[in-house]
């Protein structure tokens, strides 16, 4: 896989120069030292993987990436000693594409590139997504719960989420009232480390509280509860929230499908999915199973995505009952749980 690196740092570059050499299926593309130089080379020559430093003179990592998502777009990911103090930096280039984020390595004493273990994580992480590497799918579970619980459960609204998806769901959560009659999940594909930051962040942009997904949490109308670790978040048979690293091998973590599997598995009343933007096809085959069971699906439609392959993964599929622009989705939400909602109060 050819990796490019944007740095106006010079010992950055070489370390992560260093990291990506140090992994025999990787190579260095080219080498950028500030935002408009990447934009040039990406329209030149576009790599499979640019490593965005986030801050820079002439053109910072916000604006490049927003460039090259527009005019040559390929996976992103930031590479900054800053994201911690600049986490509304981050989100803001994941909304224009970026795929994740991770901290800038080090030269060790010996000059090797220390630290380096993370960046190699990610740039695994983005072979697969783009099919540089392949990955066994998810199984989806076979049984579903009985309406047993149905009257004393909330209307559940799931979302799943990846590249762009922050601002998309800053767009769709905006529109939702403080009193809003369901229960939101989101499962947005980010390092557990920055979802913190994304849920404080998402918290400033709407009235329905935003807050960490919790173990053996219970689901309360009028709140939105954001995956926040490594580990893969799913509704148990108790209709309790749980973390799990199972399956294993799936390259996706969190992963969209893990979450609509078991809500379609155990949530005993038919509630609203959404798939956004992303890169790749996670969510596509539990979108399905939540149609199969009775769900009202929606899939953001191609003009309004960042990248257009999840939603479509799942049009493919069959899997939508709807596909709809980012700014239509939010009402068609409302509408849904309001009917869903009704009918059973």
């Amino acid at each position: 896989m050819r990796v490019a690196i944007v740095n106006d740092m010079l010992l950055a570059v070489e370390a992560l120069r260093r990291v990506v050499a140090s992994a025999p299926e990787y190579e260095v593309a080219w080498i950028a030292r500030n935002g408009a130089e990447a934009v040039t080379k990406a329209a030149q020559d576009t790599p499979d993987l640019i490593l965005m430093d986030l801050l820079m003179p002439e053109l910072d990592g916000v604006a490049a990436t927003r460039q090259i998502m527009a005019q040559s777009p390929c996976a992103i990911v930031l590479v900054t000693a800053t994201v911690s103090g600049h986490g509304a930096k981050v989100f803001e280039a994941m909304g224009y594409g970026a795929l994740d984020a991770v901290n800038t390595p080090i030269l060790g004493p010996q000059g090797q590139g220390a630290s380096g273990t993370e960046v190699l994580a990610k740039i695994a992480m983005v072979a697969k997504l783009i099919g540089k590497s392949t990955a066994r799918k998810s199984r989806s579970p076979n049984s579903v719960q009985p309406d047993s619980f149905a009257h004393s459960t909330p209307p559940l609204v799931v979302i799943g989420a990846s590249t762009g998806g922050p601002q998309a769901l800053r767009t769709i959560l905006s529109q939702f009232p403080a009193n809003f009659p369901a229960a939101v999940v989101i499962i947005q594909h980010v390092d557990a480390q920055f979802a913190p930051g994304l849920t404080e962040w998402m918290n400033q942009q709407t009235t329905i509280p935003v807050k960490i997904a919790q173990h053996g949490q219970v689901l309360q109308a009028g709140t939105v509860s954001v995956a926040s670790t490594n580990h893969h978040l799913i509704v148990q048979a108790d209709l309790t929230l749980a973390y799990t690293p199972e399956p294993s091998q799936c390259v996706y973590r969190p992963s969209v499908d893990v979450f609509f599997n078991s809500v379609a598995a155990h949530w005993p009343r038919k509630g609203v999915a959404v798939l956004l933007t992303g890169m790749g096809k996670d969510g596509a085959v539990g979108l399905k199973s939540l149609y199969a069971a009775g769900w009202h699906t929606i899939a953001q439609n191609r003009e309004t995505c960042v990248v257009y392959g999840m939603p479509k993964a799942a049009v493919e599929l069959g899997a939508a009952k709807e596909v709809l622009p980012l700014p239509a989705i939010a009402s068609a939400c409302m509408e849904q749980v309001s009917r869903r909602w009704t009918r059973r109060a």
